[in-house]
């Protein structure tokens, strides 16, 4: 090979000044953006958006879930027509893939939930705002309005519940999404060592690895004092009293009895997240609730649960289409979407990656990560040899398969 055949192959890269999307650019998967957002984030940060409860056993089994099962895929067929589309709770949606609640969303990127919303509304998918969201219900409605979603938790004040879930009502958003499996919340070590607690106990040596990252601080600096936008100034005067009195809300009596007043409250779609157990989710639809979230919260709250994945094909089986069953957990790639919808799922729902992307380049990165599985859901449909998601479902008891693992198998945590 001569020289000029060499230079035919080289092609330089056009210069990129904008740096988001300098780092975009180079990022090919949600590890590859993951990988952008650590960099940029203090190690609190990270270990806030990283970690899970107690040994974190949970959390790598979400992952470990995915890597049980493989693919046997149809060949010879026409798959040049690939549609992502599907319906959600009555609405549609251009992907079956909603982005779940986070909490402390500003503290990933000073556009927080905003900046999601917006990136889910370009997307044509849902967005669930948190009760414990760094933006109010209003303010979200208001700046990005489109197919919002918004989650709740049963607290000790039943009357500010009853107030949230008014607001949301109120400002438009269309599904109310009940988180159950917090009567207590999870110990997070990775929390506790950084000093991410409520109210926040930051040592020395935290403060300074903030000072470690100027770009991360200059835009915590420039904005808002971040607390729970949610919850009304005069239940704590400052943003650490507010804190504290969120931590104090988490409720270890609810029952059946709260889902039920919900249920009579709420007139639009509801969803129970956070089931692990057939039966609940059996009872859940006896409640009227319309879909289901199979989760352990991302593997931050009761640890060495079974990974939603797991529960996934015995819910499905045991409601016989009476409620929709969506799961979270450990997406990572488009193939975890397409094992989740071939195992009976409606949609995932994902947390971590679309922190990652905000983390990592703010609204554009949201949509870079969301256009990364979608891309990875269509290709891995057309290697599978189907081409709409209900075809998916339909044949997915054909394209996977269950497969052995030594049980000390592990992956690493993430």
């Amino acid at each position: 090979m001569n020289f000029s055949e060499v230079r035919s192959l080289v092609r330089l890269r056009r210069p990129v000044l904008d740096p988001v999307e300098r780092t975009l650019s180079r990022c090919v998967t949600v590890d590859d953006v993951r990988t952008a957002a650590h960099r940029r984030w203090p190690a609190g940060v990270r270990g806030y958006v990283e970690g899970g409860a107690d040994g974190e056993v949970s959390l790598r089994r979400n992952r470990q879930a995915f890597s049980d099962y493989a693919l046997r895929p149809f060949t010879l067929r026409d798959v040049s027509r690939t549609d992502l589309t599907t319906t959600l709770l009555g609405s549609p949606a251009s992907a079956p893939l909603a982005l779940g609640p986070t909490g402390y969303t500003r503290m990933m990127h000073s556009a927080g939930e905003r900046a999601v919303a917006r990136a889910a509304r370009t997307a044509g998918v849902p967005y669930t705002l948190s009760t414990m969201a760094t933006t109010s219900i209003e303010d979200v409605a208001r700046d990005v309005p489109g197919e919002l979603w918004f989650q709740l938790y049963v607290w000790r004040d039943r009357q500010l519940m009853r107030e949230l879930l008014a607001r949301a009502q109120d400002s438009g958003y269309r599904v109310l999404m009940l988180t159950v499996d917090t009567p207590v919340t999870g110990l997070r070590v990775r929390d506790a060592h950084h000093g991410f607690t409520i109210p926040p106990q930051l040592s020395p040596r935290t403060v300074f690895d903030m000072a470690r990252h100027p770009g991360w601080c200059l835009r915590m600096l420039s904005g808002p004092m971040i607390t729970f936008a949610n919850i009304n100034g005069d239940r704590g005067q400052t943003p650490s009293g507010v804190m504290q009195f969120a931590a104090s809300q988490f409720d270890d009596t609810v029952t059946w009895e709260d889902l039920a007043e919900i249920r009579q409250l709420w007139p639009g779609p509801l969803v129970v997240k956070g089931l692990l157990r057939t039966e609940d989710a059996v009872r859940a639809a006896d409640a009227g609730v319309d879909a289901v979230v199979l989760s352990n919260h991302g593997g931050r709250q009761l640890d060495q649960t079974v990974a939603p994945l797991h529960a996934l094909p015995e819910v499905v089986d045991a409601l016989q289409g009476r409620a929709e069953v969506l799961v979270d957990s450990g997406v990572r790639r488009g193939t975890d979407i397409a094992i989740a919808l071939a195992l009976g799922a409606s949609a995932v729902l994902i947390g971590r990656p679309y922190l990652y992307g905000l983390g990592a380049g703010g609204e554009q990165g949201v949509s870079a990560v969301i256009g990364m599985l979608c891309d990875e859901l269509r290709r891995a449909m057309q290697l599978l040899g189907v081409s709409t998601v209900e075809e998916l479902r339909r044949e997915g008891p054909g394209l996977v398969r269950r497969v052995a693992r030594p049980e000390t198998a592990d992956l690493p945590v993430g």
